[in-house]
């Protein structure tokens, strides 16, 4: 069977024509995306050069519909409102202009400026979404749908914890679930022997996005705690007995630390089947492993320093040298083909690390169920 892009000829065609069309779009778009994801900056130009543009326009959409979540002074009601003229631009059947007027007049200052910034220029990135191909538009709007249909279910709750670890589960599904289902997508549409992947990835993909939500949760507690809003599940710290109405900055004692101990042990279980999704890929695709792998790789290493920092009262304690990301790059990418050597160097990444085994297939069963019930 063939193992080339059966639509190659459309990629191409549509590489051509944003580069020629719509080249101010795409330098916004790239100008944007180290500005707003250092992480993401590092591995999304690993992919193959449509998958780059589809997947940083993706995650541009994604960032815009998160801005307005996370914008304390905007309620859910109000969220919601906007998601629909959001979606209406997506759907082109309301001008962007229209949606990013109403955003930007919506967004506080306790936004983060260049975030304010993406959603003040939001119609250069949707201008991009409605170049592509009409598959990769599908693929990429539902995932935004999803999105924006559960995030501000979550908003109200935010200020003093999630209630409950399954509250968590759902939470992480809307927010990042639902790109890995998305990524799964536009890989599998991007080439054949992919797609004969596919069931293997659909087990995995929502536990290869909450490993990576659930670690910056517990890398921005702080953060996050200082603009109002807390991830953590009450009943988890509750059963530890710490109350997360007493959460603080200085209440990094050895009681929280062990509660952060179990959700790190959750987080590892994903981030393992983050890695085995990875792996899914066969080892041609070397930049669609790598744009993987290091994602897994990189969060390791954020868990390690949370949960050995007596000493963590911000983000940037726990934040990695470049030196550290710049070698723990190069080490799996000089391996990326080889799935024994990745499993050797993510154990050693691990290593140490609390772990309770994740099912990818049941999380993912159990995420299905919780949308069909809700929406």
């Amino acid at each position: 069977m063939a193992t080339v892009r059966s639509n190659e000829n459309t990629h191409a065609n549509v590489l051509n024509d944003v580069k020629t069309r719509l080249a101010s779009e795409q330098h916004f778009q790239n100008t944007m995306l180290p500005q707003v994801s250092r992480s993401f900056a590092l591995t999304i130009p690993q992919l193959p050069e449509f998958l780059c543009l589809a997947v940083t326009n993706a995650y541009l959409l994604c960032r815009i519909a998160d801005t307005l979540e996370d914008d304390p002074e905007i309620s859910a009601d109000a969220t919601r409102d906007l998601y629909g003229f959001f979606i209406a631009a997506l759907e082109g059947k309301a001008p962007p202009a229209t949606f990013c007027r109403l955003a930007s007049a919506a967004l506080s200052l306790q936004t983060d400026p260049v975030e304010r910034d993406l959603v003040a220029d939001a119609d250069q990135v949707i201008r991009i979404f409605l170049a592509l191909p009409t598959t990769t538009q599908n693929i990429i709007a539902t995932c935004v749908k999803k999105m924006c249909a559960g995030m501000p279910d979550y908003q109200p709750g935010a200020h003093r914890g999630l209630e409950s670890l399954a509250e968590l589960d759902a939470y992480c599904y809307f927010v990042a679930g639902v790109v890995g289902e998305m990524l799964t997508g536009l890989f599998c549409d991007f080439a054949e022997d992919i797609a004969l992947q596919r069931d293997r990835l659909d087990k995995l993909s929502t536990s290869f996005g909450q490993g990576l939500q659930m670690t910056n949760i517990i890398k921005d507690v702080w953060d996050d705690l200082e603009r109002g809003f807390c991830w953590l599940p009450r009943d988890i710290y509750g059963a530890g007995g710490f109350n997360l109405d007493e959460l603080a900055p200085n209440h990094n004692t050895a009681l929280f630390r062990n509660c952060q101990g179990q959700l790190i042990s959750i987080a590892h279980g994903h981030l393992q089947n983050a890695l085995d999704y990875s792996l899914c890929i066969p080892a041609r695709h070397k930049g669609i492993r790598i744009f993987c792998l290091w994602a897994v790789g990189l969060a390791l290493p954020t868990l390690q320093k949370v949960f050995t920092s007596s000493a963590y009262y911000h983000g940037k304690t726990v934040k990695m040298s470049r030196a550290r990301m710049l070698l723990i790059t190069q080490v799996i990418a000089s391996s990326a083909s080889s799935n024994t050597a990745q499993r050797v160097i993510f154990k050693m990444l691990g290593m140490g690390l609390p772990f309770a085994p994740i099912s990818g297939v049941e999380h993912t069963r159990a995420m299905h169920k919780m949308q069909s019930t809700m929406h």
